[in-house]
């Protein structure tokens, strides 16, 4: 009797989850990319502040104020940052374009990843092309996770040092904070750079069932 037996298989269901953990990460980075919640500021002049707290983001910073509307009436103040603002950090700018980079190799890994399982799913043994774009997002997976780690470092490393930043006057903003903290974009950019790295892993680790004749007696 005539046998195939499959070598060196992996269950399909592993990529599959792989891809899930690739899409929540991918989804967590453009989240952490979009909120203003990277630094928290606690300050003592609330004049203008009014709560006494601001947030510091990647593209803008924000807080609540009273000044400009009628009393007891609150307002979120946002100010967009400018590429003309030569006192903003430049980890801050860093951090716009490697996020956009991320969440742009995030979107590719992703899409490779959806045409290699479809190939295993639809039962193409092309085994060449389905290696191939399991290992092209599997690199994408990985940079995307990289990218995303050096903004998420960067301002943590600001947040725990407590640097300042001098911000222009039309800004409201002190120089520096009485006190700051991480905001909620440093950890969900942490937990993103982790399912990334994970989906990534399991994107490089794959290889193609190899699938053998074996004649048995009955």
């Amino acid at each position: 009797m005539l046998c195939r037996i499959s070598c060196n298989s992996q269950d399909p269901e592993d990529f599959l989850a792989a891809f899930a953990l690739g899409t929540v990460g991918w989804i967590l980075c453009t989240i952490s990319m979009g909120i203003v919640e990277w630094r928290v500021w606690h300050v003592d002049n609330t004049t203008i502040i009014s709560s006494g707290i601001a947030w510091v983001g990647i593209w803008k910073v924000c807080f609540i104020s009273y000044l400009h509307v009628s009393p007891g009436y609150e307002e979120q103040f946002c100010h967009k940052f400018s590429g003309y603002d030569s006192s903003i950090p430049h980890e801050i700018y860093a951090a716009q374009g490697l996020l956009l980079i991320a969440m742009f190799m995030g979107l590719l890994g992703l899409t490779a990843t959806i045409f290699a399982l479809r190939n295993v799913y639809m039962g193409i043994t092309d085994k060449t092309l389905i290696t191939r774009f399991f290992l092209v997002g599997g690199f994408f997976y990985v940079f995307s996770s990289l990218c995303i780690l050096i903004p998420v470092s960067w301002n943590f490393y600001s947040v725990t040092h407590n640097q300042s930043i001098a911000f222009p006057p039309s800004y409201y903003m002190p120089s520096s904070p009485a006190v700051q903290e991480a905001g909620a974009a440093i950890p969900i950019g942490i937990v993103a750079v982790i399912l990334l790295l994970l989906s990534g892993t399991f994107s490089l680790s794959y290889r193609f069932p190899v699938t053998v004749n074996t004649t048995m007696k009955s």
